[in-house]
């Protein structure tokens, strides 16, 4: 009987561990790359830094994105690229309404056969190490060059995913938060022999064990710890949803959550859980997409991505993701410099007296305390249905109860 190909080949072996299992021809990756005009806006940086995991820059940066721009960290799947990546996400629509920078980080066919992060190498993985450190750098360019110095988020798809949980454990006092796409939870594995057992049936351990993972990898950091969305569909057989669950128990075990969610949505195409830290702040969030199979979720008809080779037409995971982790709250997407301050209002004596409290919070504790309700993204004040912004604990406003139940936006308490 003639041994399988990885065993006689070791440059095919990655092919099994590429998290995208049915490759993508050239021709449909270029196809998918020339579908948005923006694709070509993407900016090359030869040189970002030191560059250990001999990695390729790519950064977007909007006309929105002003000083003080949050940043985001973007890792594409085995087989795709930065522009691939670009234009089928969705991530540039929400970088242009939300001020946000993006910074694609690109493997080089030379790394390894199809074009995959090495999220199962120790040496790729460690802080201040390979890979980690290359995409480390890019973050830290973009804040000097580009002025994203608000929050840095990190996001992927596939291998992409799984790196990305390895960059929010390894720096976490970089990341705020970020998102696993169709991803593996950190520590997973450690050899292309374990990756595919994760990959086919994930890795049997408890919460604490998954979040053991995560702490090894800086001991004695104490917090805080990033926010995390996760995505994965349900009909995923290329990388498996038990391994979505194990991402879930491994954050939900770091921040110190209870085990059971404190809120489950149904959406257009899917079910989010969600996990809180004591004081009713979201941490996690698990996002199990019906029927969808391996690959980002985007909506093309609300000018979301485009659908292709791995982005799947379900729905816009990057708004749901920036609105959960809370990029750009609050931001203009035009923004003025030299914004003149609002006149102090004279009080008219005839008005009558406002009644009932007056409450300054963010729009998630809004919404939690039942001042507000959460519509589309948004947070609305519960009776007057003043929209309040952003569903987001980014995004701070202040509501009067004028009468028993019924909340109006005043300029501040």
């Amino acid at each position: 009987m003639p041994r399988p190909l990885w065993l006689r080949s070791p440059s095919a072996l990655p092919a099994l561990l590429a998290l995208a299992a049915v490759l993508a021809t050239a021709a449909g990756v270029l196809a998918l790359t020339g579908t948005r005009a923006d694709a070509a806006a993407l900016q090359r940086v030869t040189s970002f830094g030191a560059n250990p995991g001999s990695l390729d820059m790519y950064a977007y940066v909007p006309d929105s994105a002003a000083p003080g721009a949050p940043l985001v960290v973007l890792l594409h799947g085995c087989t795709q690229d930065a522009a691939a990546y670009h234009a089928g996400s969705g991530w540039d629509g929400v970088a242009d309404d939300r001020g946000a920078v993006l910074v694609y980080a690109q493997q080089r066919g030379a790394n390894n056969a199809n074009s995959c992060f090495n999220w199962f190498r120790p040496g790729d993985t460690a802080r201040g190490s390979g890979e980690a450190a290359s995409i480390r750098q890019m973050a830290a360019y973009a804040a000097r060059e580009f002025g994203a110095t608000g929050e840095a988020y990190v996001s992927g798809l596939s291998a992409g995913g799984a790196m990305a949980s390895e960059m929010l454990s390894a720096y976490p006092d970089v990341f705020a938060g970020g998102s696993i796409v169709a991803g593996l939870p950190t520590g997973c594995a450690g050899s292309l022999l374990e990756a595919t057992t994760c990959m086919n049936s994930g890795k049997q351990q408890s919460a604490e064990q998954w979040g053991d993972e995560v702490r090894a990898k800086n001991p004695g950091y104490s917090g805080p710890w990033p926010r995390v969305e996760i995505w994965h569909g349900s009909a995923d057989y290329t990388v498996r949803p038990v391994n979505a669950e194990a991402s879930r128990d491994q954050w939900v075990d770091v921040h110190g959550a209870s085990a059971a969610p404190d809120r489950t949505e149904e959406r257009p195409a899917g079910t989010v859980t969600e996990f809180h830290e004591v004081g009713g702040v979201p941490v996690v969030a698990l996002n199990t997409v019906s029927a969808m199979g391996h690959g980002t979720p985007v909506d093309p008809s609300a000018g979301c991505g485009s659908a292709g080779a791995y982005f799947l037409d379900t729905l816009c995971s990057a708004e749901y993701t920036a609105d959960f982790l809370g990029i750009g709250a609050g931001q203009s997407p035009d923004p003025d410099p030299t914004p003149s301050p609002d006149p102090t209002p004279t009080p008219d004596p005839t008005d009558p007296p406002e009644e009932g409290a007056c409450v300054t919070s963010n729009n998630y504790e809004h919404v939690a305390a039942g001042r507000a309700e959460h519509r589309m993204g948004h947070a609305y004040t519960v009776g007057a249905g003043d929209d309040l912004g952003l569903w987001s604990l980014g995004v701070t406003t202040s509501v009067r109860e004028t009468a028993p139940g019924y909340w109006e936006e005043v300029s501040g308490c």
